[in-house]
């Protein structure tokens, strides 16, 4: 269950780097995309928080960071245009392969 938390953590990661990007606009602010930001922000954190109680510290936060890292790099060429070349493609590859190294040494 821990897991399931952690995976849930660094999906909430997705949604505050969305809100803080829509927030500021030439116009301005947009609050209700930075209290979308602070939303996730809190989640994620909640989610990680429950997640450490058995995963360790280390581990969890470095999945937690490359969940969010790489939901992350793929929102931001779906979404914004962002560059989809393919070494950028084969660095966030390397995160995921140590999310999941980190996954399988971890135990449950």
């Amino acid at each position: 269950m821990a897991w399931l938390y952690l995976v849930v953590a660094g999906i909430f990661e997705w949604g505050w780097p969305v809100g803080l990007k829509l927030g500021m606009t030439d116009a301005g602010l947009r609050w209700g995309w930075i209290g979308f930001a602070v939303f996730c922000i809190v989640a994620s954190g909640a989610c990680l928080l429950v997640a450490q109680k058995t995963i360790p510290m280390g581990t969890a936060y470095a999945v937690w960071t490359g969940i969010g890292a790489v939901g992350a790099f793929a929102i931001g060429i779906v979404l914004f245009a962002e560059p989809a070349t393919l070494l950028r493609f084969l660095f966030v590859g390397m995160i995921v392969l140590g999310i999941v190294g980190l996954k399988l040494v971890s135990g449950p």
